[in-house]
């Protein structure tokens, strides 16, 4: 089994638009009972109401959205572009129809608040503070609409604050 250690936010010098949108992540929530896992390749990291964070958006469509909306915590792990055929497994199959975990040989952990996996080499754990529903009323841009949202399956955005930092030794 993978060995994690603990760092704080603050010391991380990954460089997060490669690891979010190059390399991308696993986004998931629920129990060791029942849990789902979805890949992002959109999001971000930063700081609001003065803690670390992270920025997480899930569309309304997809299956990971109530283990999210149902848990308090969720996790947002990097595995540093080694398992890309994985994550494009996760994002192009549900998980309503698939065990993901079966096809994708990843091991899921459950010694945190929420669900990570072993091969994973960085994880943030993120207590929910903030969801909302984007809507075409809120976008300043409206081409953006067009684009990404035609089908109307908006996506809830939420904000997590990183309650700890999980780096493979």
């Amino acid at each position: 089994m993978s060995q994690f250690q603990s760092v704080a936010p603050e010391t991380l010098s990954d460089n997060f638009f490669t690891r979010i949108g190059k390399e991308w992540s696993l986004v998931t929530a629920g129990t060791p009972e029942h849990f789902n896992t979805m890949t992002a390749s959109w999001g971000g990291v930063g700081v609001l109401w003065n803690k670390p964070v992270a920025f997480t958006f899930i569309r309304q469509s997809r299956y990971t959205l109530p283990f999210v909306n149902d848990s308090d915590y969720y996790t947002v792990s990097f595995f540093g572009g080694q398992y890309m055929k994985e994550l494009s497994y996760c994002g192009t199959h549900s998980g309503r129809d698939t065990d993901k975990i079966e096809a994708t040989g990843f091991t899921p952990v459950f010694d945190k608040q929420a669900p990570y996996f072993a091969e994973a080499d960085l994880v943030l754990i993120c207590r929910k503070l903030y969801r909302q529903t984007m809507n075409a009323e809120s976008f300043l841009d409206t081409a953006a609409i067009d684009r990404w949202y035609g089908d109307n399956d908006w996506h809830e955005v939420f904000v997590g604050e990183i309650v700890e930092v999980l780096q493979k030794v």
